[in-house]
């Protein structure tokens, strides 16, 4: 392995292998048959370069893309490799003239589509080369399993067993579950092969699920949150592409787009546009990416599900090839589960593979719907083993949505399922449930269950997003097919015998609060003002439920403000004046003549109240139990305690926060707020070390403004 460590240096000009790659040109470089699994960005070509270079003869690579190969060979050449490629792109002249050159040593790596293997005077070529090695890319495409399936992966083998001495074979992907593992070994005929599985972790990525957003509206506000960055972002149809693709332009955007619309050259220029940075924005189908080796994509959105997790992750993959933290958002609506049904239909699949693609897009349903880490569900969908049950770097670890007792809505919702004969669909499951009185519901004689009507109080949304979570947890499953029918799971018996309770993160139903809007407004609009003037983050002044109770209770003096939740000494002392003084102002304008609110009543009130949930994690921290004890007792993340914690401060509790400061960074911490201002907490996190969390930078923001 020495020599293959000085061909990295010399080539590519890294010192060390990255995790993986080590192993697989060892086991390559041995003559064995090699079988790798390497995310996106882990760097699977140079396991097959270099050995290309230490073996005899030469590296027949088979590559899927005509762009793709293109790319490899002129980074390749770059480096002072020399390599080729034959494709459609070549007259017959030039074809023949670069296998003359392979076969008088000229090249050590020659690129060709799975395609050329089908044409038996091009595999009569090839029978004259002496060929050392065979690296297949992306080679989940010969399972029909798989996401890309390409039927002419399948001539690899047979082309492969026609040569009069076998070279050794090795094959690369990014994502395979263990069917497209165990097809993949057998479609590409290999013999004994050493399989490596590197993991298909990628650390540095934060995944989200946003559900029920305007999507235009999502994609302006986050481009413009995010205009100096690199981004993708994929739609599933042209139409979508193209209205993404104006909207932003019109916008001033350095915006492309690409998809199977648009003429080769035009698809040709927007790639290479993107690959220059003479855009930072691609907006693409699925038809842009494969092979695309662009490290600083910081974001991917998906604009609609895409059909399967293993297309997802491939795509979602294209951020962060670099190592730096980059985000991949998935928008879903319930639309777009139609669209790639309909798409399914338009394929004419044989029935055992239509049923196997209806099941592939209910898997990514599901993790849509998950209420668990979202890393864990991808880890676990493609085999790892030993996922932790908390990432901290995606939207279900990171929300403030707090486990709950939803076990009687289950409860309703199984028995309803039991009723309708386990016979429909989640959409009639839900009006039942809704007690609509459409004449489907009428002429099937639902209302006449003892379950119809039971959930008036949830909208007919609310039911079927219910649903969809206790599917993805298990307790209901789907049937495969265009028109999938929801039934009971094994899990939901124990629930409808009161043998098992169901617990969910949910957000709570807001419940309506008698307050003054307009005052609230006033105080929010004076509270704005001082958070500029100060430099802080509003929510340092005071939180929106301490101005909620203000808004509730009119205090008029400091010894009512001060039993105000959300205020204590300090904060009176820095705050109390502006707010009563304004307060004040709002009583006589509007001519109230009696304040709300009663001193001893107000004490007894809050003495009353149910212990809010902060206040239960700040009684644990005073224990002695560290954050993350709390989260792990609580059941609930480590970012919504820390959360806590900063609101206990906020509100005047006895928080050390020294507890959250490092030493060596709180003068940096305080230098960088200066500077940079407090009003967003990301700039700040971004200009300091990654040691330095965003919880030391809110102890530091409540410490010095409290």
């Amino acid at each position: 392995m020495l020599q293959a460590q000085k061909i990295l240096k010399k080539y590519y000009g890294y010192e060390t292998f990255r995790l993986g790659q080590e192993k697989i040109i060892k086991s390559i470089l041995d003559g064995k048959d090699t079988f790798a699994i390497m995310p996106t960005g882990a760097g699977k070509s140079i396991c097959f370069q270099i050995p290309s270079l230490l073996l005899d003869g030469l590296t027949l690579v088979i590559s899927p893309l005509i762009s793709l190969m293109k790319d490899q060979v002129d980074a390749l050449n770059g480096n002072g490799i020399k390599a080729t490629y034959i494709n459609s792109s070549l007259t017959a002249i030039e074809v023949r003239e670069r296998i003359e050159n392979a076969k008088n040593g000229v090249y050590k790596l020659l690129y060709v589509a799975p395609e050329r293997l089908e044409s038996e005077g091009f595999c009569h070529l090839l029978k004259n080369l002496h060929i050392s090695l065979v690296a297949v890319d992306e080679a989940h495409c010969v399972s029909q399993w798989g996401h890309d399936f390409r039927p002419s992966y399948g001539g690899i083998a047979p082309f492969v067993r026609t040569l009069s001495n076998r070279p050794i074979v090795a094959a690369f992907t990014a994502t395979a579950t263990k069917g497209v593992k165990e097809d993949i070994v057998s479609l590409l005929g290999f013999k004994s092969p050493n399989l490596y599985v590197t993991g298909f972790d990628r650390k540095n990525l934060s995944f989200s699920v946003i559900r029920g957003v305007n999507k235009e509206d999502f994609i302006y506000d986050y481009v413009k949150e995010n205009k100096d960055e690199v981004g993708i972002i994929y739609a599933a149809t042209r139409k979508e592409v193209e209205n993404i693709y104006e909207n932003l332009r019109k916008k001033g955007y350095a915006v492309g787009k690409y998809h199977a619309g648009l003429n080769s050259d035009e698809r040709k220029k927007s790639q290479e546009d993107f690959i220059y940075d003479d855009i930072h924005i691609m907006v693409a189908t699925n038809a842009f990416g494969m092979g695309i080796d662009k490290s600083n994509v910081r974001y991917v959105i998906h604009y609609n599900i895409p059909k399967n997790m293993e297309a997802y992750y491939q795509e979602a993959g294209r951020a962060g090839r670099d190592g730096d933290d980059s985000e991949c958002v998935l928008l879903f609506s319930p639309q777009d589960v139609l669209l790639q049904k309909y798409l399914i239909e338009q394929n004419n699949l044989p029935e055992e593979r239509e049923k196997n693609e209806y099941r592939k897009l209910q898997e990514m349903v599901d993790y849509c719907h998950t209420p668990k880490c979202l890393r864990k569900y991808i880890l676990e969908y493609f085999g790892e083993e030993k996922v932790g049950d908390l990432c901290n770097n995606c939207s279900n670890c990171n929300d403030d949505s707090e486990l709950m007792d939803v076990t009687i809505e289950a409860q309703k919702i199984f028995s309803c399922i039991y009723r309708m004969k386990e016979k429909y669909g989640t959409s009639l499951v839900a009006q039942v449930l809704r007690g609509s009185k459409n004449k489907k519901v009428l002429s099937f004689g639902f209302d006449g269950l003892s379950t119809y009507g039971i959930m008036k109080e949830y909208t007919e949304k609310e039911i079927k997003d219910m649903i969809n979570i206790f599917i993805a947890e298990g307790y209901l499953h789907l049937t495969e097919g265009q028109y999938p029918i929801v039934k009971l799971g094994e899990k939901s018996v124990g629930v409808l015998k009161n043998k098992e309770k169901v617990l969910q993160k949910v957000h709570k139903k807001k419940e309506k609060v008698t307050t003054d809007n307009a005052l609230f407004e006033v105080l929010r609009k004076l509270r704005k003002e001082i958070s500029t003037r100060e430099k802080v983050p509003p929510y340092i002044v005071f939180s929106d439920s301490t101005l909620r109770q203000m808004s509730e209770y009119y205090p008029i003096d400091e010894e009512s403000m001060i039993r105000i939740k959300g205020i204590g000494e300090e904060k009176l002392k820095k705050y109390g004046r502006e707010f009563l003084k304004t307060i004040g102002k709002y009583v006589k304008q509007k001519g109230i003549e009696k304040v709300k609110i009663n001193i001893e009543e107000s004490i007894q009130e809050i003495k009353d109240e149910k212990v809010a949930s902060h206040v239960v994690t700040f009684n644990l921290y005073k224990e002695g139990k560290s954050l993350k004890e709390i989260a792990l007792t609580r059941e609930m993340t480590l970012f919504t305690i820390q959360n806590h914690m900063v609101r206990c401060a906020t509100e005047g509790l006895a928080v050390d926060l020294d507890d959250f400061i490092p030493e060596e960074y709180e003068s940096l911490i305080i230098q960088t707020i200066k500077s940079i201002g407090a009003e967003k907490l990301k700039p700040i996190k971004e200009a300091l070390p990654k040691d330095v969390d965003y919880l030391a930078i809110k102890a530091v923001l409540c410490k010095y403004n409290q």
